[in-house]
């Protein structure tokens, strides 16, 4: 199977070492075996996704992916990036600001914003982009893991 994503290297960077400013990103072209998996797996079969057809007459002028599937490239940013492995997300907030088709290349970027080294809280900021330009943007708060409990 094709792997499509340009991923940073995977692994763990603990409380102990994080810095307000570190970035990770990861950049993904969206599939149509993509929409249809999220849709399996998500039970969304909204035919905007799924049926030209249909999605040619909404606002949107054909297929898009679903929104939650974007923003799941957060998750895997977070989740295997920055901080990466043993990562608890806590909280996550998403403003759709444009829609995400078939064949579109989305890179998603993660930025720490503010720590708290005490309850290793993290704060983030999460945007994915196409061609440069924001289609999504939010915030998330995560449980880093430490070094001391490993």
């Amino acid at each position: 199977m094709l792997d499509n994503t340009h991923n940073l290297p995977r692994g763990t960077i603990c409380i102990e070492d994080l810095e307000v400013g570190m970035k990770r990103h990861l950049t993904k072209q969206i599939t149509d075996a993509d929409i249809e998996m999220f849709a399996q797996v998500s039970t969304d079969h909204n035919p905007v996704h799924l049926d030209e057809d249909y999605a040619q007459d909404t606002i949107f002028g054909g297929r898009i992916a679903h929104g939650m599937l974007t923003a799941g490239l957060i998750s895997a940013v977070i989740g295997e990036q920055l901080p990466g492995h043993g990562t608890i997300y806590l909280g996550q907030n998403l403003k759709f600001l444009a829609p995400v088709r078939p064949g579109d290349v989305v890179e998603t970027q993660v930025e720490v914003l503010e720590i708290d080294y005490g309850t290793r809280k993290v704060r983030l900021a999460t945007n994915c982009l196409i061609a440069g330009k924001k289609v999504l943007t939010g915030e998330a708060t995560v449980l880093a893991p430490s070094a001391k409990f490993d």
